[in-house]
């Protein structure tokens, strides 16, 4: 006779074991007809299976975030379902919930075509029309196997045969559709909501590229209609401000096949990539940062010796010299850092010791993953670890943390989570480190009133870390910076600092990157504004554009005016009408454009259009040239005018 407790704290209380199903019916009507699943004691499980014991229950409705994968999870289902009844020779492997939808791999020679996807959605809307009831089975391995080998699923029949004996195996039946899955899934095909068929793309059965090729459909699910269209509008956006076009279409960096995963930088890109540092620069310089430089290559020995070599050496790039000696091309600058840090005794006077550097690390990233600027194998941080004594680390945390969000607000982010990610488990060092840095990082938030959320199992090896979470113009989420506390690397590097005491210690050392990746950092700055920077960010600041041949002079002087300025200026003297000239700089994303004729030269006036408008404003030079310095002085009051990237 189960009790069960409720959300609200009410408790009821059943004669025999009763399904989830059951329970919201005995709530009330509204809920039996809402409910998708159950909660039991932080378990998702069906509706239909009985719960027998006391428990402590929540009834999951589609506004639950809760349901959301499950639905994504049953419209692969529905896709599969789909597949088999139009193209029954097809063989069926997995299909499982992502981030924003749903996949599944299929085996069919003939590869799947764009009308394809749309029968396919089509019959996947017939067979939600069905309202198939969705059942959970369970059987024996050899039975199971058996019967998908008849079917002729041997996909099936091997991914069973794979299963650690003494584990259950479930199959889930939908109509005369029958799947390997561990559920839990919603009741009805019915209920599965809202979705879209999107692409197909290659895939290896089970990720190994010695196995053959497989066709994977993606798709993406929502709870109704409205959550549909909106996802779809911002896939829309989205594409629109895809850093890579952007970064073609402004002539800023390409990539090649001959260095896979690292950028060639074109000289406005570069101008970009400066702007970035430059502003970092001088945030670091004012918060008491000191910076340096260390090797891009150190010796196996050092990376033995930090816990790199065991926990980290399949993503780093590795190297053997005619002595035998094994180097690393540097994966992270932490070690190098402390090595600085070991230069001379160490007082409690020296401390905290803020070190930075802008330095360069490559890591192996499969091919696969790699994603323009957002995922490489080789990039910059804007990297930087302090040492402190652990009366300062809170204080430190704190300084870290406030730096961090004022940085990201100068660059329009006002929006930023923050989240708290514990020990993983893959780590270096005792649990009884583990539970002083995560008690240190946690009341250092807590003492901040800042909000956060907890994100279990994903710190660095190496100690409990914050991400910092960008949400962007179109509401997608970029984790950017990070702050890690760790005091196993002073240990195991032998890091130490002398007491008031006159004794020995190690310092806590504080591991913070706030852009995290500058080749990141742009490609999320080009998408957030759809490539229509900030003045003071954009490469080129204006282009001067004759509009006769016979302002040429003119226009030069104007360039040379603005560039003495401190601007980044460029000059189109092109026998090109000014139409031309106009649209072809608004693609390119330049932000002012100054048309100069006859009439300007005279008047000595400059005519001032502004990306995105129609309007032009005729302006004296000496104000124009005052109006455009001012507004690209940007956050700091001049960093995008000193020399260097002017």
């Amino acid at each position: 006779m189960p009790t069960l407790s409720l959300p609200d704290g009410a408790a009821r209380s059943f004669d025999a074991p009763v399904t989830g199903a059951d329970l919201a019916a005995a709530i009330g009507p509204g809920l039996a007809k809402a409910a998708l699943l159950v909660e039991v004691d932080g378990e998702l499980r069906d509706l239909s299976r009985p719960i027998e014991e006391d428990a402590a229950v929540r009834v999951i409705t589609a506004r639950d975030t809760d349901a959301l994968e499950v639905i994504r999870h049953d419209a692969a289902h529905l896709l599969a379902e789909a597949v088999k009844e139009l193209y029954p020779d097809v063989q069926v492997t997995i299909g499982p919930a992502i981030e924003d939808g749903f996949y599944y791999d299929f085996a069919r020679d003939e590869p799947f075509t764009p009308a394809d996807l749309e029968r396919i959605e089509a019959r996947m809307a017939e067979i939600k029309a069905r309202d198939e009831t969705v059942a959970r089975e369970e059987w024996a391995r050899d039975d199971a196997v058996k019967m998908f080998e008849g079917m002729g699923e041997h996909y099936k029949a091997e991914l069973i045969a794979a299963i650690p004996d003494g584990e259950p195996i479930t199959l889930y039946r939908q109509g005369g559709f029958v799947d390997l899955c561990r559920g839990p899934h919603l009741p009805s095909t019915g209920r599965v909501g809202a979705f879209k068929l999107l692409k197909v793309a290659g895939a290896y059965w089970r990720g190994d590229a010695r196995n053959e090729m497989l066709q994977r459909i993606y798709g993406t699910a929502w709870p109704d209609d409205k959550q549909l269209k909106a996802y779809l509008h911002r896939l829309e956006e989205a594409e629109k401000r895809d850093h890579r076009r952007l970064g073609r279409e402004m002539g800023l960096f390409h990539f090649q096949e001959e260095a896979p995963g690292a950028a060639f930088w074109h000289p406005k890109g570069w101008t970009l990539f400066r702007t970035l540092v430059d502003y970092m620069r001088i945030r670091q310089d004012r918060a008491g940062y000191q910076e340096v430089s260390t090797p891009d290559m150190m010796d196996s020995v050092l990376w033995e010796a930090s816990g790199h070599w065991q926990t980290f050496r399949e993503h780093m790039f590795t190297s053997q010299t005619e002595d035998g000696r094994h180097y690393a091309v540097k994966p992270m600058n932490c070690p190098g850092h402390v090595q600085v840090y070991k230069r001379g005794i160490k007082s409690y006077r020296d401390l905290p010791l803020r070190i930075s550097e802008f330095g360069k690390v490559h890591r192996y990233e499969p091919s696969g993953a790699l994603h323009g600027l957002l995922r490489v194998r080789a990039f910059s941080q804007d990297d930087a670890h302090i040492f402190c004594t652990p009366e300062q680390t809170e204080a430190e945390c704190r300084g870290v943390t406030e730096l961090c969000l004022d940085i990201y607000r100068d660059f329009g982010f006002e929006d930023v989570q923050i989240k708290f990610a514990d020990r993983p488990p893959k780590r270096i060092g005792a649990d009884e480190v583990w539970d002083q840095l995560e008690a240190a990082l946690m009341g250092a938030l807590e003492s901040m009133g800042i909000d956060y959320s907890h994100n279990p199992g994903e710190g660095a090896f190496y100690g409990p870390k914050l991400e910092f979470v960008l949400r962007d113009a179109i509401g997608r989420e970029w984790q950017c910076g990070t702050l890690q506390v760790d005091l196993n690397l002073p240990e195991r590097l032998d890091a130490t600092y002398v007491g008031e005491d006159g004794q020995r210690h190690r310092p806590v050392m504080l591991h913070r990157a706030l852009f995290g990746s500058l080749e990141r950092f742009i490609g999320i700055l080009l998408e957030h504004y759809g490539g229509h920077l900030p003045l003071w960010l954009s490469p080129t600041h204006a282009v001067v554009a004759t509009i006769t041949d016979q302002c040429a002079d003119y226009a030069q002087a104007v360039a040379a005016r603005l560039g003495d300025a401190g601007l980044r200026v460029d000059a189109d003297l092109r026998n090109e009408k000014i139409g031309y000239k106009v649209r072809e700089h608004s693609a390119a994303k330049v932000p002012l454009i100054l048309a100069v004729g006859a009439r300007e030269a005279e008047a000595g006036t400059v005519s001032v259009r502004r990306l995105g408008s129609r309007d032009q404003e005729n302006l004296a030079l000496d104000e124009a040239v005052a109006r455009i310095r001012r507004e690209v002085a940007g956050p700091l009051g001049g960093t995008a005018v000193q020399e260097g990237t002017g």
